[in-house]
């Protein structure tokens, strides 16, 4: 699998709220840079926690670029106040989502 295709799973877990798909997306020590935490446990309550904040949330890719193991993307997230922009840069390795950096243009925590 190409790491194009490791991060569009995540993003249609997200989307179809499927919190069970995500050890299959992320290695086991995956570390994200925005949580500052690593495994897959912090990922699973950030997103329970943005999904049950913004039940309508919805992240739609409009770019990616793609070279060896790294991914950016730039996604407009929908249906939350404002509709703010996010970029991520996410590593892949093994077919799973190994690291992530992330910029948004808010702070979407409750």
């Amino acid at each position: 699998m190409d790491a194009t295709a490791t991060v569009e799973r995540m993003y249609a877990a997200a989307n179809g709220r499927n919190l069970d798909a995500l050890p299959e997306i992320f290695a086991a020590d995956f570390y994200s840079h925005p949580l500052r935490q690593r495994g897959v446990e912090p990922i699973r309550a950030a997103w329970k926690t943005i999904f049950e904040t913004f039940p309508e949330l919805r992240v739609t890719p409009r770019r990616m670029i793609a070279a060896g193991d790294r991914v950016a993307v730039w996604s407009v997230i929908e249906n939350v106040p404002g509709e703010p922009e996010l970029m991520e840069l996410i590593r892949v390795a093994d077919d799973r989502i190994a690291e992530l950096w992330g910029l948004s243009s808010t702070n979407l925590r409750p």
